[in-house]
């Protein structure tokens, strides 16, 4: 038996010195070479697209702001009860059994039922 344990400390320790010698073999971030070039013209890419950039931001805004107005947000406080608009399938839901231990479970609630948060919990 302890040959087994032997023969597989031997292949761990194996494993545990080849992993950590693949670590320490990656470059850092220092190892890297700078490239003026490419940044300089990354740069005047950026420069001469200055207008296109502007309208695209404009464009986007304009896209977006509609999205502002049209939604309606109501605030519930704590405790309140809301009726559903719209059935939930499949909500995830807990009930008790017989000795009144919570199980959890499955199911659909309906358009029109109402929702309340539980004040003892």
């Amino acid at each position: 038996m302890t040959w087994i344990i032997n023969i597989i400390i031997a292949i761990l320790r194996a494993l545990v010195s080849a992993f950590f010698n693949q670590i320490q073999s990656r470059p850092t971030c220092e190892d890297a070479k700078r490239q003026p070039e490419l940044k300089a013209r990354l740069k005047n890419k950026i420069k001469s697209a200055g207008w296109k950039t502007r309208l695209l931001i404009v464009l986007v805004i304009i896209l977006l702001l509609p999205g502002c107005f049209g939604n309606r947000t109501v605030y519930i406080p704590s405790g309140e009860p809301v009726r559903l608009r719209e059935t939930i399938k499949n909500a995830k839901i807990w009930t008790l059994d017989k000795e009144g231990k919570p199980v959890a479970g499955k199911m659909d609630l309906p358009e029109g039922w109402y929702c309340l948060e539980d004040p003892g919990s």
